[in-house]
C-alpha cells in the first residue's frame, strides 16, 4: 500500500461516525434513485416490447355499421397522418356463458351448466371477424391452439375473463336465436386490446341478433401518436374521412399503456422526491464531513506536506476519505433498489409475455456514477482548502488563523447574547454558530432536510389514509347480501350465492325497528364504444347519497339518467362532465349524462355509477346488496342479528358494517415512506452529531477552563445544546414549508402518473397542531443528534480537557 493509501485508510478508521453518515446518506439517495429509475424503465418495457413486436394499433376506431360501408371505411386508411391500417373488421358484442360440461371450465356445476371461478356471469364479449391473426396492424400473438378456420370456432384473448381455460372448451350464447355454441380453438393476445375474441368473417353472421347491424372496427398507425394531443388530431382526421356520424368511439394506445403502467407509475414521483432529498443529504453530509476534517486536522495536513505530499495529493486523500464510505453506501443502495423493484414488477412481464426482470443495468450504472460524482465534487470543493494551506503556518500554530471579519461577527454576536436574560453558559452557546457560520449553515441544512422529509412523510401518510378511506367508502351501519350456499359435508360449497329477492328484502327492512334509511345496488358489465374491455356499472336503487364515494369534481347524481365516473373511465372514453355516454346492457342501449367525477376506488376498473331508474323498464340489474343506516342509539349487532333472522327464509344475511383493511399498494407505500424517512432523519441527526463533535473537540480546552472555574455538568450540556436548539428551530421553521411544498407537488404528480385526480381534501391533511409539532421536529432532530456528544463533554475529566491543545 502506498503512503497516500495508508493516510486514507487511517482517516476512514479515525472518523468512523463520519464515514457511517456519508455511507447512509449515499445508501438512501441511491436506493430511491435506482428504484425510481428502474420502475420508470422496467414498467414500460413489457408493454413497449409487446407493442413493437405486434405492430400495435395507435388508434382502434369503432364505426356504426348502418352509417358507413366497408369501402368507405377502407378509404379512411388514406387520411392525413396514417402510415398503416387494417380492416374494416365486423364487430358484435355478445353475452356468453360456459358451455355445459365443457373441458377447461372452472367451477362446473353439473348438467345445468358452469360458472366462472368467481361464481359470477361472464362479462360481455366484443367479437371481431378476422381472416387471420396477422393483419399488418395489431398482429394477434397466438399463444395456444390455432386460428379459426370455419364458423363456430373462436380464439379468446388471454386477458378476457373467461372460465374456459383450455382449447376445446365451449361458449354458449343463449341470447341469440338457437343459442349457438362457439368452440374455443385457441388463445391469443392483442397488446392493443382491440377485441375480446376473434372468429372468421363469415362466422360473425350467426352472432348477430335479429334486427341489428354489426359494427365495424378499423386499426390505424400514425406518423405522430406519442401524445394525447397528437392522437386527438389523428382521431379528428379519421372522423373527417369517414361518413358523418359514423365514428362511435376510438380507443387510444396510450390508454392501454397507462393501464399497464398504472400500479408502478404511482410510485415514480414519490421515489423522485425521496431521491432528491437523499441526494441533497448525501452531498451536504459529504461536504460537511470533509470540511470538518480539514478544519480539525490542519496540523496533520502540515505534517503531510512537510513529509513531501503535494497539494494535489492532500486533496485526493480527503476526497478518497469521503468516496470510500460513499461507494459502500452506493453499492448497498443499488442492491436495495433492485430488490425493491422486483416485487413491484413481478407480474408485469407475465402479462405481456416478455422476459424483463425489472432490473436495468444502465440505470444502476447511471445512478451509482451520478451519486459518486456528486459526492466527489462536493468533497473536492471542501478539500481544496487543505491543499492551499501553507505548511509553515499550520505547523507553527496548529490551526488556521481565523478571518478578521468572522471574528468581529462572532464577538458582536457574543456581546448581544450576553444581554439576554439567560445563564451565561447558554448565552455563550448561542453565540457559537456565528464563530463558525459555514459549519452552522451545514447543520442548519441537515436539520432542514430532515424536517422536510418528516413533513413529507406525514403528508403522504395522511393522503394515503384519505385514499384508503375512499377505497373503504362503504360506511353503512349494516350490510345485507345473499347467503353463500353450503354444499354437502366434505364437499366444496358452490361459489354462486342465492339470487336476491328485492321485494322481500325491502319489506323486511321497512318492518325492522331502528331502520333510518337504505339503498340497494346491483352491478353488471357492459360495453361502451371506445372503451377497451368491459365497464362495470353500479345501479343504485334508492337514495345513494350516503354511499360514501369521494367526489373530485361535479356532484353525485340526483336524478334518473345521470351518472358519475372516475377519471380512468372519463379519460378512456374521452368524455367530460356534461357529456352523454351510451352503453349496451344485454343488447339494449342506455344513455346517461356524466354529472360528476368520483375518486376511483379501484384504480384498474372502468366504472359508472348511476340510478337504476334511468334504465328502460325491467332492464336495470337487480340489487344484490343493501346498505342500511340506523337511527341514533340503535345497537348494530342486535339489529343485524334480528334482520338476519327475518331474511333467513329468502336466503339473505345481514352483517354489521366495518372497515375492510388497508390495500397492499397503500401498505407498501406507507412502509416505504416510513423506512426512507427514518433513514433520512437518522442521517440528519448524524450530521448534527458530526458537527457538534467537531465543535466540542475544537473547544475542549475552553470547556476545561470553564469547568475549572466552576461550570457544572448540567451547564456544560446546556452550553453545548444551546446553539443546536437555535439552529434546530431555524431548520425546523425552514423545513416545514419545504416539506409542505414537496407534498403539494408530489401527490398530484402521483395521481397523474396513475391516471387519477386528487381533490383538495386529499392534500389538506395537516391540522394546526400537527404543523406546530412538525415545526418543532427540527429542534428534536438537532437535540437528539447533539445530546450524546454534549453528555460526553460534560463527563470528561477537567484535567484531560486542560491538557488539550
Amino acid at each position: 500500500m502506498t503512503a497516500l493509501g495508508r493516510v486514507v485508510r487511517a482517516g476512514v478508521r479515525r472518523r468512523r461516525t463520519q464515514s457511517v453518515v456519508i455511507g447512509l446518506a449515499a445508501l438512501v439517495a441511491t436506493t430511491c434513485s435506482v428504484l425510481g429509475g428502474s420502475l420508470l424503465v422496467a414498467s414500460q418495457q413489457p408493454f413497449d416490447q409487446a407493442f413493437g413486436g405486434q405492430h400495435g394499433a395507435h388508434l382502434t376506431a369503432r364505426f356504426d355499421g348502418a352509417r358507413a360501408t366497408a369501402a368507405q371505411l377502407a378509404d379512411t386508411a388514406h387520411a392525413p397522418g396514417v402510415t398503416a391500417a387494417a380492416g374494416p373488421f365486423r364487430t358484435v358484442t355478445v353475452d356468453p356463458e360456459p358451455g355445459p360440461g365443457a373441458p377447461g371450465v372452472d367451477g362446473v356445476t353439473g348438467a345445468g351448466g358452469a360458472t366462472g371461478a368467481d361464481g359470477e356471469g361472464m362479462e360481455p364479449m366484443t367479437v371481431a371477424g378476422r381472416a387471420d391473426a396477422a393483419g399488418g396492424v395489431d398482429n394477434i400473438e397466438l399463444l395456444h391452439g390455432s386460428w379459426p378456420k370455419k364458423p363456430g370456432e373462436v380464439v379468446l384473448d388471454a386477458s378476457y375473463g373467461s372460465p374456459v381455460r383450455e382449447v376445446g372448451g365451449t361458449l354458449r350464447l343463449p341470447g341469440l336465436p338457437g343459442a349457438p355454441t362457439l368452440t374455443v380453438v385457441g388463445f391469443g393476445r392483442s397488446v392493443s386490446r382491440t377485441a375480446d375474441a376473434w372468429v372468421t368473417p363469415d362466422g360473425l353472421a350467426a352472432l348477430t341478433a335479429p334486427g341489428s347491424t354489426p359494427g365495424y372496427e378499423m386499426l390505424y398507425r400514425f406518423t405522430q401518436a406519442a401524445t394525447a394531443e397528437a392522437l386527438a388530431a389523428d382521431r379528428a382526421a379519421v372522423a373527417a374521412a369517414a361518413p358523418a356520424g359514423a365514428l362511435t368511439g376510438a380507443q387510444s394506445w396510450l390508454t392501454a399503456k397507462q393501464g399497464s403502467d398504472r400500479n408502478t407509475a404511482m410510485f415514480l414521483p414519490f421515489m423522485v422526491a425521496f431521491g432528491l432529498l437523499g441526494m441533497a443529504m448525501s452531498v451536504l453530509v459529504a461536504g460537511n464531513v470533509v470540511a470538518g476534517a480539514v478544519g480539525t486536522a490542519t496540523r496533520r495536513i502540515g505534517v503531510l506536506k512537510a513529509l513531501g505530499c503535494t497539494p494535489a495529493q492532500v486533496v485526493r486523500a480527503y476526497v478518497a476519505q469521503a468516496l470510500i464510505p460513499a461507494t459502500v453506501g452506493t453499492l448497498l443502495g443499488v442492491v436495495a433498489g433492485n430488490l425493491l423493484t422486483l416485487p413491484v414488477l413481478a407480474t408485469t412481464g407475465r402479462i405481456y409475455g416478455t422476459s424483463t426482470s425489472g432490473i436495468a443495468p444502465w440505470v444502476d450504472v447511471a445512478v451509482a456514477g451520478g451519486t459518486l460524482a456528486a459526492v466527489a465534487l462536493v468533497a473536492w470543493a471542501a478539500a481544496v482548502r487543505a491543499g492551499r494551506l501553507r505548511t509553515v503556518d499550520v505547523l507553527a500554530v496548529g490551526r488556521t488563523a481565523g478571518g478578521t471579519r468572522r471574528d468581529r461577527a462572532a464577538a458582536r454576536a457574543a456581546e448581544l447574547a450576553a444581554r439576554l436574560p439567560l445563564p451565561r453558559p447558554l448565552s455563550l452557546g448561542l453565540a457559537q454558530p456565528f464563530a463558525r457560520p459555514a459549519r452552522a449553515a451545514g447543520m442548519l441544512a441537515a436539520v432542514l432536510f430532515g424536517t422536510a422529509a418528516a413533513v413529507f412523510a406525514v403528508g403522504m401518510g395522511g393522503t394515503m389514509t384519505w385514499v384508503q378511506a375512499a377505497k373503504d367508502h362503504d360506511t353503512a351501519d349494516v350490510v345485507v347480501h345473499p347467503q353463500r350456499p353450503v354444499g354437502p359435508p366434505g364437499a366444496t360449497p358452490p361459489a354462486r350465492p342465492a339470487a336476491a329477492d328485492p321485494a322481500a328484502v325491502t319489506a323486511a327492512l321497512d318492518a325492522q325497528p331502528g331502520t333510518a334509511g337504505y339503498f340497494g345496488d346491483g352491478t353488471e358489465d357492459v360495453t361502451v364504444p371506445g372503451v377497451a374491455g368491459s365497464t362495470r356499472v353500479t345501479a343504485f336503487d334508492g337514495d345513494a347519497t350516503g354511499a360514501g364515494y369521494r367526489m373530485v369534481s361535479g356532484r353525485w347524481f340526483r336524478a334518473p339518467g345521470e351518472a358519475v365516473a372516475p377519471a380512468t373511465f372519463l379519460t378512456e372514453a374521452s368524455v367530460a362532465l356534461g357529456d352523454q355516454v351510451t352503453f349496451t346492457s344485454h343488447g339494449r342501449a342506455v344513455t346517461v349524462r356524466i354529472v360528476g367525477e368520483v375518486f376511483d376506488p379501484h384504480m384498474q376498473t372502468n366504472e359508472l355509477f348511476t340510478d337504476a331508474a334511468g334504465y328502460p323498464p325491467g332492464a336495470a340489474p337487480h340489487p344484490d346488496s343493501w346498505s342500511v343506516a340506523l337511527k341514533p342509539g340503535t345497537d348494530r349487532a342486535a339489529y343485524a342479528t334480528a334482520l338476519g333472522a327475518a331474511l333467513a327464509p329468502v336466503r339473505m344475511t345481514a352483517e354489521a358494517g366495518g372497515s375492510h383493511g388497508s390495500s397492499g399498494s397503500i401498505a407498501a407505500l406507507n412502509s416505504l415512506t416510513a423506512t426512507l424517512t427514518a433513514l433520512l432523519v437518522v442521517v440528519a441527526g448524524l450530521g448534527v452529531f458530526n458537527t457538534v463533535v467537531l465543535e466540542i473537540r475544537e473547544r475542549k480546552r475552553d470547556t476545561g477552563v470553564a469547568k475549572a472555574l466552576g461550570m457544572t455538568p448540567a451547564q456544560t450540556v446546556g452550553g453545548a445544546l444551546a446553539p443546536v436548539v437555535l439552529v434546530g428551530a431555524l431548520g425546523g421553521a425552514s423545513g416545514l414549508p419545504v416539506g409542505l411544498l414537496l407534498h403539494r407537488l408530489t401527490v398530484p404528480a402521483m395521481g397523474r402518473s396513475a391516471g387519477l385526480r386528487f381533490p383538495a381534501s386529499a392534500l389538506d391533511v395537516f391540522g394546526t397542531p400537527v404543523l406546530a409539532l412538525l415545526g418543532l421536529g427540527g429542534v428534536l432532530i438537532a437535540v437528539l443528534g447533539a445530546l450524546l456528544p454534549a453528555v460526553r463533554a460534560a463527563r470528561a475529566r477537567t484535567v484531560e480537557a486542560l491538557r488539550a491543545e
